[in-house]
């Protein structure tokens, strides 16, 4: 039995990120998907931080614009995919939990 099918928390889709075409306040560009389970989910941001992580350096040592804007997309990527499984545990406790 995995972990995602014993805590039973899923992403519910309220995660988002990237300014929309009207900018700061518009309605955001992407959102994190329903039912992805928090085990899951966490592994792909610690993936996404390590690589933001390589991505900052790299742009910090070779003055790297394109890698410092990567960097921040993919960490715009983490924190969508956090807020949501966090609202799923604190903001609507249960509403996140799978059938079974």
């Amino acid at each position: 039995m995995d972990e995602d099918s014993r805590s039973g928390l899923k992403t519910l889709g309220v995660g988002t990120f990237a300014e929309g075409e009207g900018g700061v306040g518009a309605e955001r560009l992407f959102r994190v998907e329903p039912g992805h389970g928090a085990a899951f989910v966490l592994e792909q941001v610690s993936v996404m931080m390590g690589c933001a992580h390589h991505l900052t350096l790299q742009a910090g040592l070779e003055q790297d614009g394109t890698s410092a804007w990567a960097a921040h997309y993919l960490v715009g990527m983490a924190k969508a995919l956090v807020e949501d499984l966090a609202y799923a545990m604190v903001v609507e406790p249960g509403a996140g939990r799978g059938a079974g």
